[in-house]
């Protein structure tokens, strides 16, 4: 019989499966099951599990982004759909799609070993903001009707705004309060415009207004109103005041003239106060602040800028595109180095002795100690130096009690019913995409406490799919690079990183693997004929195995493959090595392989279980 003859013959023999299935009550799902019901919304600890360890891009995302989801919009051209997707999930897109931290992007699987670069997700979520149709605000609808309680915020940083924008979508009134003339915190007041264009942001803060959420700027709380009269006039009151107290390290000669801390230097640079800096410039710091201080100096006139840190660069808060770019505008980067005095003559700074370091082990804070090499002193010269060495919150007017609940890296803390301390506030310095997840995490917590219940739950939403459109060929393309200004053009407001053309941007979302779309073999319905086999792109995407390995939650954690016909009892597709190009189910003559699309969902009390 041939092939052509064979294809009706099991064709036939599925659908007499499938009449005899339409007799009896539907069995429970397998075991060997990837997740807990076959559509719909799954909620069980297993169908979280599959999408924490096969979606690891949105894994590692704080707010949890549909990166994915987004990814396969762009390569389709629908850009206008991957920004909803994005503003749904992170408030921003346009922001975080120049200034996030990517933390995505080191676990992309297209960056595990031998796999090449991982995809550009970060530029590809700029490309959905740069290409919408129309470059005007979003208006989102809201999700509740009008519940009558109302918040105050404080503090119109990403952590405070993106609360507001959940809490206002939610049916709640909304009051943010700003001590600056403008809204952004950090976004404004930290990143230069080099890096983040301001009508990008001007354009998202305005979304969140249109959903009816005041923000009243130039307003310092515990000065023109009290504390305790936002208290008294609103249900709940929300303090996401971030870190603006710079840390000042004991250095001697810290005290000299010439020497200032680069929070403050970088706000009164953004703000257009600060016009000059030395010509020799040293800058002390490992992170962000550092980078940009250093750039930020050179657009002044610094004729040498350096950038020094005591450790080594695995440890420091800047991805290597950054260090790259510090380096093309003529930043020298020495690690390695740690300041033990700042040297002056006349009250004004001359310099910065440093001793050089040897890096030890990972201590209990997840950061490696250092210990100074005997001998080792060097000296720089400077007439300016900026000191990138943290900051905090100015808890000073806080009470006591209010201050022994704050854990460190809790986004989020209820300090008695009502009163809330959210974002860097609680948590201390940490990213923009970490701030705008707690601030959506605070969100629903408050929402919880005000409406005496939960309104939404977290579920996976599974539906069935067909073709991904991916092919092998993908696999092989290199990482698009970002086009970038020439060295000569830069300046304050000219943005560096010039963005993808369509072209360009739809070809690099096309490298993402779709993890979210999960082929599986239903191997009650397998007549095992192993032309799957047969056709499988990657050695390890396909096995034969003995058993697959459960937890006590009965959630998926490996398998042992099979030594032979006497202990082969499934066909498995691991998911980590599947690239989602279908060949095993065009192949499959009784399409006993099912594609189906999974992602995270938040599910409302307003919306219908079906959906």
């Amino acid at each position: 019989m041939s092939a052509s003859q064979r294809k009706p013959v099991f064709a036939a023999f599925r659908d007499y499966q499938a009449k005899r299935a339409e007799l009896r009550p539907a069995p429970p799902r397998p075991q060997h099951s990837a997740l807990t019901e076959a559509g719909g919304l799954a909620r069980e600890a297993k169908d979280f599990h599959w999408v924490d360890v096969n979606i690891p891009c949105q894994t590692a995302c704080p707010s949890k982004t549909d990166i994915p989801g987004y990814l396969e919009a762009v390569a389709q051209g629908d850009f206008a759909g991957a920004y909803r997707i994005n503003l749904r999930d992170n408030v921003f897109p346009a922001v975080l799609g120049r200034v996030c931290t990517r933390p995505c992007e080191p676990v992309c699987r297209h960056g595990w070993e031998g796999l090449g670069e991982p995809v550009a997700i970060c530029f590809s979520k700029r490309s959905a903001a740069d290409f919408q149709e129309r470059n005007e605000p979003v208006r989102m609808e809201k999700i509740f009707p009008p519940t009558h309680k109302s918040i105050a915020i404080i503090g119109a940083g990403a952590s405070g705004l993106a609360a507001a924008r959940e809490l206002a979508l939610w049916g709640h009134r909304v009051v943010v309060f700003e001590k600056e003339k403008t809204a952004g915190g950090m976004m404004v007041q930290g990143i230069p415009e080099f890096r983040l264009p301001r009508p990008l942001l001007d354009l998202e803060i305005e979304q969140i207004r249109l959903l009816d959420v005041e923000i009243r700027c130039g307003v310092e709380v515990g000065r023109e109103l009290s504390l305790d009269a936002l208290r008294a006039e609103f249900d709940a009151v929300v303090l996401a005041a971030g870190t603006y107290q710079a840390r000042m390290p004991t250095i001697p000669g810290g005290d000299a003239e010439g020497v200032e801390h680069g929070l403050p230097f970088l706000r009164d640079t953004n703000f257009g106060r600060r016009k000059t800096i030395g010509e020799r410039v040293v800058v002390i710091g490992g992170g962000f602040t550092g980078s940009d201080c250093a750039r930020m100096a050179r657009r002044l006139g610094a004729k040498e800028v350096g950038m020094y840190y005591r450790r080594s660069k695995t440890e420091m808060y800047l991805p290597p595109a950054e260090i790259r770019e510090m380096e093309r505008e003529g930043i020298t980067l020495q690690t390695h180095a740690n300041p033990i005095a700042l040297l002056s003559e006349n009250g004004r700074v001359t310099g910065v002795r440093f001793i050089r370091t040897e890096i030890g082990a990972l201590g209990p804070d997840r950061r490696r100690a250092f210990t100074e090499v005997a001998g080792s002193e060097f000296e720089v010269p400077a007439d300016a130096v900026l000191l990138a060495t943290g900051q905090s919150a100015d808890l000073s007017w806080m009470p006591e009690a209010w201050q022994q609940r704050m854990v460190k890296g809790a986004g989020v803390v209820t300090v008695e019913p009502g009163l809330y301390l959210v974002g860097d506030f609680a948590a201390g310095p940490r990213t923009l995409i970490h701030a705008i997840a707690d601030g959506r995490s605070a969100a629903r917590e408050i929402d919880t406490q005000l409406m005496g219940g939960a309104r939404s739950y977290d579920a996976v939403h599974i539906e069935d799919a067909e073709e991904t459109g991916r092919t092998r060929e993908m696999d092989e393309w290199p990482l698009n690079a970002m086009p970038e200004l020439p060295i000569g053009e830069r300046g304050f407001a000219s943005e560096v990183e010039t963005g993808y053309d369509v072209d360009t941007a739809k070809r690099e979302a096309k490298r993402c693997y779709l993890c979210h779309y999960k082929f599986e073999i239903d191997n009650d319905l397998c007549i095992y004929c192993d032309r799957c086999l047969k056709v499988k792109p990657m050695e390890g995407c396909i096995v034969k195995v003995s058993s697959l390995i459960y937890d006590e939650a009965g959630r998926i954690t490996g398998y042992n493959r099979s030594t032979g016909a006497h202990d082969y009892n499934l066909l498995y597709i691991d998911q980590s090595q599947c690239i989602r190009c279908g060949a095993c189910k065009e192949v499959c003559p009784v399409e006993c392989i099912d594609v189906q699309k999974v992602s995270r969902r938040t599910v409302f009390a307003a919306q219908k279980k079906e959906e």
